[in-house]
């Protein structure tokens, strides 16, 4: 059967605690995703420490048992890559790259984003081994212990002062001399002792067997590389949010996010955002999960 009531898209956090509450409501629903494994980013963080209950649980063993609650209530998960999505009549037609459609009255958008890279040798091998994109996730982690941060812009500036709370010492790289962070935050960074700033500055590659151990860093000026000793890296470049299916559907704000509050619905009627992907302060595990359950709540609404 191809025609649902409801159709969920991304199995992070907030497209499974969605799926949790789709199945509770006895709804006739999917949960699309392109990958069989689920978790979306939580399935390369080596440990998540903040999220109620379960301290210092891994996040392969969150994915896996959130996943398991899913198929305990019976989910029905489809692992096909979306292509396109239409609204038309009051219905959404999925199209996906096997060449299948399907279709449903309501869309939750829970498809994220994506944390922008250095594309430099050992990110990937270090993921959640030293290699962060959340200082609020990770800095206790680091306490007095020695981090870099990478970034110029506001987030990066905001998350080197709060590691200088938990850090020994921060070191804030960025590869220009000059910040397009807030004045004031600058100002207030430059205030702190334990952070020292690296300028005109890239990383070339991050260090270490089984946990970071060190930068390759390269001067863009001189030419010149250095060696710094750190037993973690928090990369702050940017983040990039997983919109393609949906920017032409609803408003998005001027970074690509698409608008919703609390109740999670967009400006395209029966399409609602779900996790990272959605306007928000706060982008962690349990504000994922908390909108899945809000989606949901609002497409019964919608559906009637």
């Amino acid at each position: 059967m191809n025609s649902f009531d409801l159709i969920i898209i991304g199995s992070g956090p907030a497209g499974l605690s969605a799926a949790i509450y789709a199945a509770r409501a006895e709804l006739n629903f999917a949960v699309f995703d392109r990958s069989a494994v689920p978790g979306g980013q939580v399935q390369s963080t080596y440990e998540v420490d903040n999220y109620p209950g379960i301290p210092g649980v891994s996040g392969p063993e969150l994915s896996e048992k959130m996943r398991a609650h899913c198929d305990k209530l019976g989910v029905n998960f489809i692992t096909e890559d979306i292509v396109n999505i239409t609204r038309e009549n009051d219905l959404f037609t999925v199209t996906t790259s096997d060449n299948n459609n399907y279709t449903a009255r309501a869309v939750i958008a829970a498809t994220g984003a994506s944390h922008r890279k250095l594309e430099c040798p050992g990110e990937e091998e270090l993921a959640g081994m030293g290699v962060s994109y959340c200082a609020t996730c990770d800095g206790a982690f680091f306490r007095k212990r020695k981090c870099a941060v990478v970034g110029g812009g506001d987030v990066a500036f905001e998350d080197a002062i709060y590691l200088s709370k938990l850090a020994r010492v921060v070191y804030l790289i960025h590869r220009r001399d000059g910040y397009r962070a807030a004045p004031t935050l600058v100002s207030q960074a430059k205030a702190v002792e334990n952070i020292e700033f690296i300028t005109d500055t890239v990383v070339k590659s991050i260090n270490g067997s089984d946990m970071v151990e060190s930068l390759t860093l390269s001067n863009v000026k001189t030419g010149e590389t250095s060696n710094l000793e750190v037993d973690g890296i928090f990369i702050a470049t940017g983040i990039i949010p997983v919109n393609v299916l949906f920017g032409k559907l609803a408003d998005c704000d001027e970074s690509g996010y698409i608008k919703a509050d609390e109740n999670c619905e967009t400006s395209c009627p029966g399409l609602f955002v779900a996790g990272d992907l959605r306007t928000k302060q706060l982008r962690q595990i349990v504000t994922a999960a908390a909108d899945g359950a809000n989606a949901v709540t609002s497409a019964i609404r919608f559906l009637g």
